[in-house]
């Protein structure tokens, strides 16, 4: 658990962003392994049936992450400021508050969702045959959802503090721990759906109890300050969360955003292919958040670079780094697609046996599903540099535009057009049309910085809003 050497203000920025990446990266491949191994045992373990089970409650797991996304951006972003102008107390009371405040609300939901499970899977699009085994999965996993969050939010301080490969190491013994469980629990024990909850449940649950530890050491720049219940305190923080809550929230809308698009798809799959078509849209659904944290891993990778450089009014260092990031993140999805387009069948045969009807929708399905993927890396390592640079509207925007507003016309509305492959080609098309969106938004803050150089160069000194970074106002403590 020794702390790593990162200097981010005078390191070079591509030798800076090789280090945080390679073990971030490696860290989200693990748990990508741990989505995929999850999946193929279900699937070839129990059957089609609770590979769609598990895809019904998936929107819930991803509600869990998302709070720890929202969370560990927004408190990251503030801490790096604080960091940058040596405001160490600030900086760990407000990983502090974002921690126990994201528990304790995750705690209410997890109640509130188990109180009611049967009630819960309806509204998430559960049909009659397939409500008993998400209840039964969505009961033993649920309650751990406040380890998940941890998990997911712990990564952003650790890598804050210097250790980017404790936090690899973090994320690797809950993948390890999860696929060693995931196999015995569903082969040799025959647990079923109760055998895959409760694997995940204590991978994610191990992975968390190593970041409390970590953050519990007083050798660390970041970690756990005393919580304090006045009613003075108790105001500073709900203005602090509300402050993270607010750059962090296009991260929570993301995975809420996969929630949508599984809730959604789910509904349109299982009124045009049945539940064998909801079955065959559970492994894009098992595909789309792997690739999602290789492309948040990126985002990640860079977070903590632009924060600190934003903080000290580093323009420069602040644009190579996002550059940097959205081209790692370009090349990693065209790989992504054409492994996905070329090798299909073969992706699809690790999930489900061939003579399922859900192979054959899959198989076909899949190429189509993957010409969106180069897209997506753009969108996300763009929303990664709004919120770092505490631009949370434009992430937010980007984000309700990709997840919500767009995939939901796209996938009602391209069936009525093109038939059944209209369904695999409405995630694509909104992350195709939200490129675009952001490629206006860089065009026009081009048109701006040119406009205000003429006016700088005339004794105006009006100064530009974007691409430069603004001047932070006052950050709260």
């Amino acid at each position: 658990m020794e702390r790593d050497s990162i200097d981010f203000k005078n390191t070079d920025i591509a030798a800076l962003f090789r280090k945080l990446l390679l073990p971030t990266v490696l860290g989200m491949i693990f748990s990508a392994l741990f989505v995929i191994t999850d999946g193929i045992f279900v699937g070839k373990g129990i059957g089609s049936d609770a590979l769609a089970a598990v895809n019904i409650v998936a929107p819930l797991w991803l509600f869990s992450t998302g709070i720890g996304l929202m969370f560990g951006v927004g408190a990251s972003v503030v801490a790096s400021i604080h960091l940058s102008h040596g405001k160490v107390k600030a900086a760990r009371i407000n990983i502090t508050q974002s921690i126990v405040v994201s528990s304790l609300l995750l705690i209410g939901t997890s109640t509130l969702f188990c109180s009611f499970a049967p009630q819960v899977v309806h509204l998430l699009g559960g049909s009659e045959r397939l409500t008993p085994l998400a209840v039964e999965y969505m009961v033993w996993f649920v309650p751990f959802s406040v380890f998940t969050a941890l998990l997911n939010s712990g990564m952003f301080f650790l890598r804050l503090d210097g250790s980017p490969n404790f936090a690899m190491m973090c994320n690797i013994v809950a993948a390890v721990l999860n696929i060693i469980l995931d196999y015995l629990f569903i082969f040799p024990f025959g647990w079923g759906m109760f055998g895959a909850a409760i694997a995940s449940a204590i991978g994610t649950t191990v992975g968390a109890l190593m970041i409390i530890i970590y953050l519990s050491r007083r050798k660390c720049a970041l970690r756990f300050y005393p919580v304090k219940f006045t009613r003075k305190s108790m105001q500073l923080t709900r203005r602090n969360i509300g402050y993270m809550c607010r750059l962090g929230s296009s991260a929570f809308l993301c995975e809420v955003a996969i929630a949508c698009m599984m809730f959604v798809g789910n509904i349109v799959f299982i009124h045009y292919l049945q539940e064998e078509g909801v079955a065959a849209f559970s492994i894009a659904c098992y595909f789309f958040p792997i690739i999602f944290m290789v492309y948040n891993a990126i985002a990640q990778s860079a977070q903590p670079i632009i924060s600190y450089n934003h903080g000290l009014h580093e323009e420069t260092r602040v644009r190579r780094a996002y550059l940097l990031a959205l081209k790692t993140a370009i090349g990693c999805g065209t790989v992504f697609a054409l492994v996905t387009i070329f090798f299909s069948s073969e992706i699809v045969s690790m999930f489900i046996d061939r003579n399922y009807p859900a192979y054959e929708i899959a198989s076909k399905g899949l190429p189509l599903y993957a010409t969106g993927f180069i897209f997506f890396a753009v969108n996300i390592v763009s929303i990664g540099y709004f919120q770092s640079v505490e631009r949370a509207r434009y992430a937010t925007i980007i984000t309700l535009l990709r997840g919500f507003i767009l995939l939901t016309a796209c996938f009602f509305g391209l069936p009525l057009l093109f038939g059944n492959p209209g369904i695999w080609l409405a995630t694509p098309l909104a992350e195709l049309l939200t490129t675009l969106f952001i490629l206006t938004i860089y065009i026009k803050a081009k048109r701006k910085h040119k406009k205000n150089i003429v006016s700088l160069q005339h004794g105006n000194d009006d100064k530009e809003i974007l691409p430069k970074i603004q001047t932070p106002g006052k950050k709260p403590a």
